[in-house]
């Protein structure tokens, strides 16, 4: 008893710390989104915030607008990732040293990104002074617009910037782990390569497939940084969306902001536990 507790009571001041921080603010969101908030003299419980999350017209825009993005995104970055590891798995030793740059993006901070994609596909960046300079564009302005508009291209290309190398990275490393006798013996058995990817080491790398698409996804759908910065004026991003009702400057306004943290916070659960789901698929493998 004392060898299974030990690793748990090694962990449990960072665990109290964590959970303290992390449960006062879920409790806090929770109780307010359900009216109970004494800062403006409100002490009685109801659901009239969540019910209101279903007839807010503009909300309902905004998480579509987010499932969208967050889909598009991720579905983007998955196949490309999954499709460029492939590739550089197949190099054999030379795609190990080029394995390595899928780490790049994944250490620069969205914020950074963002100033990346600004510099390169605004207007005045670095894409349009190079047309401008070659003759191809007679101004600026004849630079096509692909930032701050409703089809979200500025968005979905920074997630995809920040997210393919991480998929990347990670299916390559579950690719180098797989064990190879069942596609040598695709392989003797008459397979081609393609065959014997498509069909033996493809179905095996699903569960890493999902469960990565499933964190950008559940990344994509709560981040606030890139959708601010990069998104339109209308319609906004569910994250910002909570974020602009949280500053009103009227205080009774709070509890509605609260409900629909809480709403995205449980989708973040939901998605996690799908996520630990297909992790246990992954684990199961490797252990035989």
């Amino acid at each position: 008893m004392k060898i299974l507790l030990k690793p748990y009571l090694m962990l449990l001041p960072v665990l109290i710390i964590l959970i303290g921080i992390l449960g006062t603010g879920v409790m806090t969101t929770f109780t307010q989104s359900i009216g109970y908030f004494s800062a403006i003299g409100s002490n009685d419980f109801t659901l009239d915030n969540y019910m209101r999350l279903l007839t807010d017209k503009g909300l309902i825009e905004s998480l579509v607008f987010s499932m969208r993005t967050s889909f598009i995104s991720a579905f983007i970055s998955t196949l490309g990732g999954v499709v460029l590891a492939v590739a550089v798995y197949k190099l054999g030793d030379e795609g190990e040293l080029l394995s390595k740059s899928f780490r790049i993006p994944i250490i620069v901070p969205h914020l950074l990104s963002v100033l990346l994609i600004y510099n390169i596909f605004s207007q005045t960046g670095i894409l349009a002074r190079i047309l401008f300079s070659l003759g191809v564009i007679d101004s600026f302005e004849s630079f096509p617009q692909i930032l701050y508009l409703k089809n979200r291209f500025g968005i979905i290309l920074a997630y995809v910037w920040k997210e393919l190398p991480f998929i990347a990275f990670i299916t390559y490393n579950v690719l180098s782990k797989l064990s190879t006798k069942l596609s040598d013996a695709a392989r003797n058995l008459g397979a081609s390569s393609f065959q014997a990817m498509r069909y033996v080491v493809i179905p095996l790398l699903i569960p890493s497939i999902l469960s990565s698409f499933i964190l950008v996804f559940a990344f994509s759908f709560g981040a606030y940084e890139i959708p601010m910065l990069l998104g339109a004026t209308y319609p906004k991003a569910l994250p910002v969306k909570a974020y602009i009702e949280y500053i009103n400057p009227m205080l009774s306004n709070r509890p509605y902001a609260m409900a629909i943290n809480f709403f995205i916070a449980s989708m973040g659960l939901f998605l996690a536990y799908i996520y630990f789901k297909c992790f246990e698929r992954v684990t199961r493998y490797e252990k035989q």
